[in-house]
């Protein structure tokens, strides 16, 4: 009898293709931009002579446009393509913070002038953003070892952009670090022009709002989709919302401010970690096993709360960013793979918004009720919904048994 030889496993997929090199540089640069701006902002406007007040509704601005209008972007993505409109997007957003940084180094700039700006950067990263996740399956064959290889890279570029833009303030003047976002864009615009995608005709037969139901649709249609943009709005009012502001405050108290900003690296670096955990370990139940990871998120805000000696605070906040990052490594993927191509755009536009709006929600309570219950009351609970939602994700059937998508 002839014996039956399995035939052997196909090589994996090469990542670094001259695509994927092009798209990792481009969200790269794009991410760093991003980070460089709220830091320009409010030294800008300090320096102008506003008051914190004024830094608020700037920054308010510009997350009050992106969260109206992230929804249309994915809309308009996928009734056209998300390339050409990234490319726009990056264009303005260059001529946006050009601008910015003329205006300064001519003179003083009214505040209208800087809540404008923030308002039209909210809304061009609006039209940005969607595209982000739908251009992944179509550069990389494996978005599992893309979104690992990517949350690596935002990882770094969340603890360079600040640091960058704090060293040109303090060597050159808030405007430099206009001008420098301004180049970030421009290059990961250019970095979007070279890539080299199929040409997909798009359907455009619907009307916008009939594009924005059909995108309703298929995001309701899968309850493990909306289960977890409903734990995170717990999560985003309760804990992301107040934990910067917050959390400031009482390791800043303890520790000084240069032990705050020591534990946000800390959870960066934990992020670069479980990036690269997540490039090797792929559950079979990707949403379980990030459920499990988010186990981890709590010591975060635990350990804002007690702070303790500051390479103790630094270990909670790094272990809570591995969490963090191997959940969204999983998140990312599952979306990815899990939503038919052509209604992408606007179901991770949906699933974007309701991510981020509980946010500056939280954001704004965060201070009356520290007022009321105290800085370190406030965090503990903070510690304890995030514990409660890492559970809630494990307790949700559809989102526990959903399997890794297959082909």
């Amino acid at each position: 009898m002839a014996a039956t030889l399995a035939a052997p496993p196909a090589p994996p997929a090469r990542l670094w293709t001259r695509n994927f090199g092009f798209y990792f540089t481009a969200r790269t640069m794009a991410v760093l931009g991003d980070t460089m701006i709220p830091v320009a902002t409010a030294v800008a406007m300090l320096s102008l002579g506003f008051g914190v007040g004024a830094v608020g509704v700037a920054l308010g601005a510009w997350m009050g446009a992106f969260a109206l209008f992230v929804v249309f972007g994915g809309v308009f993505a996928d009734r056209f393509h998300p390339r050409p409109q990234m490319i726009a997007a990056d264009g303005a957003r260059c001529a946006i913070q050009a601008g910015l940084a003329l205006c300064l180094w001519l003179g003083h700039p009214p505040l209208w002038l800087l809540v404008l700006a923030s308002v039209l950067g909210g809304l061009a990263t609006a039209m940005f953003q969607p595209g982000l996740t739908s251009l992944v399956p179509q550069v990389a064959a494996d978005p599992q070892q893309a979104n690992g290889v990517l949350r690596v890279s935002q990882g770094v570029a969340t603890m360079a952009g600040p640091a960058l833009a704090g060293t040109l303030v303090a060597v050159v003047s808030p405007a430099s670090v206009f001008a420098a976002t301004a180049v970030a864009f421009v290059v990961s615009g250019l970095c979007l022009t070279a890539l080299r995608l199929p040409y997909v005709e798009p359907d455009r037969s619907a009307s916008t709002l009939q594009n924005l139901r059909e995108g309703w649709t298929e995001f309701r249609s899968r309850s493990w989709l909306w289960s977890v943009i409903l734990i995170w709005w717990v999560l985003g009012v309760a804990v992301w919302g107040p934990i910067t502001p917050v959390g400031a405050v009482s390791i800043i108290d303890a520790h000084g401010k240069a032990a705050f900003g020591w534990a946000e690296s800390a959870f960066g670096v934990g992020c670069v970690l479980g990036g690269l955990v997540a490039i090797r370990l792929r559950p079979a139940r990707p949403l379980f096993g990030g459920a499990v990871a988010m186990l981890l998120f709590p010591l975060m805000p635990l350990s804002a709360a007690l702070v303790p000696p500051v390479p103790l605070l630094m270990a909670g906040y790094l272990v809570s960013g591995i969490g963090w990052a191997f959940w969204g490594v999983q998140w990312a993927t599952s979306v990815q793979t899990r939503i038919p191509e052509d209604k992408l755009n606007r179901v991770a536009a949906y699933e974007i918004a309701g991510s981020i709006l509980a946010v500056p929600l939280g954001q704004a309570v965060a201070g009356p009720v520290s007022g009321l219950v105290g800085v370190h009351r406030l965090l503990f609970l903070g510690a304890v919904v995030g514990l409660g939602c890492a559970l809630a994700l494990l307790a949700v059937r559809p989102v526990r048994r959903l399997t890794r998508a297959t082909g």
